[in-house]
């Protein structure tokens, strides 16, 4: 039996911002939808026609769809054009998202001081997210001047609203004593709440506390749950600290490999610590084969994510 329009339901619920029709996009965006009677399938052609009908928060949906290939052909720059759209109607979570696409030139230019004005744009409108990633630009000078306490209400803004990633930062600004007094242990409150609220970055930063007995109880045990957790979630600080342990025998049963596989996870997720570790193993032989030019070349990639012992190791050798 064939899909047909009459077999996708139509929602024309109140309530949301209405865009312009679209009727020039429309027709290109049909040619890429993926055929079959799939639930998914109909849900992205009910989204597709309720966007074209001016709905801008299904303009914000299926532009997801677009975005992340569910169900359409993954198109970048159709994705970014339809959070434009609906960003410009008031739809705070696509100025997030068209943000994030700006910062990392994905499907459009790269334009760091655009996604700062759309991170602003997106936390006026109630876009926790937003907020949270504003303070991440305040933090590091990324488009807009550093301003550490702009940072850290801004993290905290995002937090109080329930946003665990502003959480998290929140308490690593703490920790450090930037933007706010140190504190350890206000730290390992908000690393709590933002672990408890499944962010892999609270995770780490609660464990790490624990690893060291500073704003929590010394508990290396503990230490290494909540690694495994921001692991599991593909944290590659999680899984950095994990193969460290095992490394080590620090709180969980010494396991060379165990280790070895757990540095190759952190190192394929982006960790020039992860890198380096996994390249002292093959250095040695110790979990793994001893591989010196593999050593060699990891920690080359280690230098290249800017992992200053290992750049420090690439000089040494030449």
């Amino acid at each position: 039996m064939l899909c047909t329009d009459r077999d996708v339901p139509r929602d024309r619920s109140a309530g949301h911002p209405r865009v312009p029709r679209m009727a020039p996009l429309i027709p290109l965006m049909l040619a890429v939808m993926f055929g079959g009677c799939h639930p998914e399938g109909r849900e992205a052609r009910r989204e597709l026609d309720s966007c074209q009908e001016g709905d801008a928060q299904s303009c914000n949906d299926i532009a997801l769809r677009f975005l992340g290939g569910r169900y359409v052909l993954r198109d970048e720059a159709r994705a970014a054009s339809l959070f434009d759209l609906a960003c410009e109607e008031g739809v705070a979570e696509s100025c997030v998202r068209l943000g994030v696409m700006h910062l990392e030139g994905t499907g459009v230019d790269e334009d760091t001081a655009g996604a700062a004005r759309l991170y602003e744009r997106a936390c006026d409108g109630g876009a926790l997210e937003g907020c949270s990633r504003l303070g991440v630009l305040y933090r590091d000078s990324i488009a807009v001047p550093a301003d550490q306490p702009r940072a850290v209400a801004l993290f905290e803004q995002a937090c109080d609203g329930g946003f665990a990633e502003g959480c998290a930062h929140a308490g690593y600004a703490l920790v450090v004593g930037r933007g706010a007094d140190r504190s350890a242990a206000r730290a390992a409150a908000l690393f709590e709440k933002a672990c408890a609220g499944d962010s892999p970055l609270g995770c780490v930063g609660l464990g790490t506390l624990h690893a060291a007995g500073e704003g929590a109880a010394l508990n290396v045990e503990r230490a290494a749950e909540l690694y495994e957790k921001a692991c599991d979630a593909d944290e590659a600080a999680g899984c950095f600290h994990l193969a460290d342990l095992h490394e080590h025998g620090n709180g969980v049963e010494r396991n060379f490999e165990r280790a070895a596989e757990l540095y190759r996870t952190a190192c394929n997720l982006g960790s020039g610590r992860g890198c380096y570790g996994l390249a002292i193993l093959h250095q040695n032989g110790t979990g793994v084969p001893r591989r010196v030019e593999h050593a060699a070349s990891l920690i080359q990639r280690a230098c290249d994510m800017g992992h200053t012992p290992a750049c420090a190791a690439v000089t040494e050798a030449t």
